[in-house]
Parts: structure tokens; C-alpha cells; sequence
């Protein structure tokens, strides 16, 4: 089966990925994002929104919701590496540090496997604030697939 609109954009097949590329992305998640994200959910944690409860337990601002940080890798692989058509398959987040409203996070992709027999390409993420490693990620995914023949 051919695409048949030739506007759609597609990432790298496995074929064109390559162990070692990388992507890399800065990102300051706001309030708009926070109140959009508990609007959608309906999470009502006072961690991500109040501050007077944060100020209790010590903290100066809300925390992120786990839940934006993984939105934020996920979106990267489906817009950049390897790109539209990718789906997500496994994902191992760590939170190392708590990420609050207004870091300036860096994140930064490296494929570090690629398994043509499986499909699957292992990404790396590392994300840093301010030079010091936060949180990390292992996520399994599988590139857009190879376009079918019209003989198949």
C-alpha cells in the first residue's frame, strides 16, 4: 500500500538510523502546561499546583507532573528521532531530582541499539538543568516502517 498523500511526512526507517545520532532539545514547562495537564487528567495533586502546601514540605514552587516530562520525550521521538510514524513501545523513566514550574530543561536523545530483527531502536535521554543530570529514560521504539510496494 502506497501513502496517498504525498504531504505526509514520515521519520527515519531503520534502515536509516544509526547507533550514536543525536537530537537534542531545551524546554521550560510553565503554568499554562501544568494547568492544561490538570485540566485534561483531573489530577488535583496539590505537589503540582498549590503553593502554600509546597512551602510545607519545604519546596519553593510546584513540582512537574511525571506525566509532562514523559509527553515531552514521547513528542521529541514522534517529531524528531526517528519521527512521524514512530510508535512507543517501552519506556523506563527516572526521576532523579524533582523538576519544578519554569526549569529550563535540556534533553538529550542518543540511539544507543538499534535491532533490525525486532524493529526496534533503544533511545538514551539524559535531562539537565543547569549542567546536573534530573531525570533519565530508556525507551524502546519502532521506527516508521518501510513504505509497502504497490505489489504488496
Amino acid at each position: 500500500m502506497k501513502l496517498q498523500n504525498q504531504d505526509i511526512k514520515i521519520g527515519k526507517t531503520i534502515d536509516e538510523l544509526v547507533e550514536g545520532e543525536t537530537f537534542s532539545l531545551s524546554e521550560t514547562i510553565k503554568n499554562r502546561e501544568i494547568l492544561l495537564y490538570l485540566g485534561l487528567t483531573n489530577d488535583d495533586n496539590p505537589l503540582y499546583s498549590q503553593y502554600d502546601y509546597v512551602k510545607e514540605l519545604g519546596l519553593t514552587k510546584p513540582v512537574v507532573p511525571t506525566a509532562l516530562i514523559f509527553g515531552i520525550i514521547t513528542s521529541t521521538i514522534n517529531k524528531h528521532l526517528p519521527g512521524p510514524g514512530s510508535h512507543v513501545v517501552n519506556v523506563n523513566l527516572n526521576l532523579i531530582e524533582k523538576i519544578f514550574r519554569n526549569d529550563l530543561l535540556s534533553f538529550n536523545f542518543e540511539i544507543i541499539k538499534i535491532d533490525t530483527n525486532k524493529d526496534l531502536v533503544t533511545i538514551n535521554i539524559e535531562i539537565m538543568r543547569d549542567g546536573e543530570r534530573v531525570a533519565d529514560a530508556i525507551v524502546l521504539v519502532q521506527p516508521p516502517l518501510e513504505e509497502l510496494s504497490d505489489s504488496e
